[in-house]
């Protein structure tokens, strides 16, 4: 009996000693036992945990270099498509503006039938001005036919393949074109030179020339036809001694950026030297 109610005393004293220890930490007051307790194996795990970080970082390292090499590899591809496609969009929004303005061009001058050709190579003869394009007589191209753009005269067709011609430009040292100017409606001759500027000769002296009065085709002589804009006077040349004056022009078609033209397939030229009397015929 003596020993089993030493038994209850002692399981009343623990279970009173928890009850106090439980209270105590729900109150606060065994807070500063714990962390000094627990201080040591808090820091031990902090440290293993970092250690741990570090040589799982160590170990992965080689296969995120990897991936970041790889993943930059791609970006990198990716942007110079996206770059192609930009570059690419650029000239068909340039393309489709001028075959914009060309088809208006077109719509203007309802009584002519075109052909559209693209610039695809330059004469490397610094001394000529000639443009090929992808157009040639299975296309209907003959020589002779006028060559424009939406501003104005480019030339004329001067030897034709089956699927290429050869552009002889108003610029041409050998090009001469029959114009005239307005307002004053005076005749004259449009010259190319080596430089690749081009002037206004034989200008009747009585004519009055402004800077700015527009240049032109006069449909004289059969090679081109008429009121096809060339230029603009820029300067005038004219001396008491000499027969006729002469001008300057301003081009109104840029010769360097010529990427599209079109040629007239429905005009003919007309080779009239047979008819032009020559010194000493009757």
């Amino acid at each position: 009996m003596r020993s089993t109610s030493s038994r209850s005393v002692q399981t009343a004293v623990l279970a009173l000693l928890v009850i106090g220890l439980i209270v105590m930490a729900l109150g606060g007051y065994l807070a500063p036992l714990t962390r000094l307790a627990l201080g040591p194996f808090i820091s031990a795990q902090t440290w293993l945990s970092t250690r741990f970080q570090t040589l799982q970082n160590y170990i992965n390292s080689p296969q995120d270099l990897a991936r970041l090499r790889q993943r930059n590899v791609e970006l990198e591809a990716e942007v110079s498509r996206l770059q192609a496609e930009i570059i690419d969009l650029k000239q068909q929004l340039a393309e489709t503006r001028v075959l914009s303005a060309l088809v208006d061009f077109a719509r203007v001058r309802p009584e002519n039938r075109y052909v559209a050709a693209a610039v695809i190579g330059r004469d490397p003869n610094p001394f000529v001005k000639y443009v090929i394009i992808n157009r040639g007589s299975e296309d209907s191209l003959r020589r002779g036919m006028p060559v424009v753009t939406q501003q104005g005269l480019v030339g004329r067709v001067a030897a034709v393949t089956a699927g290429a011609a050869r552009v002889q430009m108003i610029t041409d040292p050998a090009s001469a074109v029959n114009v005239r100017l307005e307002p004053s409606r005076a005749q004259a001759t449009l010259l190319g030179s080596v430089t690749s500027e081009i002037s206004l000769d034989m200008i009747p002296l009585t004519a009055s020339i402004q800077n700015g009065d527009l240049v032109l085709t006069s449909g004289l002589g059969g090679n081109y036809p008429a009121d096809i804009l060339v230029g603009q006077v820029t300067s005038v040349r004219r001396r008491e001694t000499d027969l006729f004056q002469s001008a300057a022009v301003q081009p109104v078609v840029d010769f360097n950026r010529l990427e599209i033209v079109l040629i007239i397939t429905n005009f003919r030229p007309v080779d009239i030297a047979p008819l032009i009397p020559t010194p000493g015929t009757p």
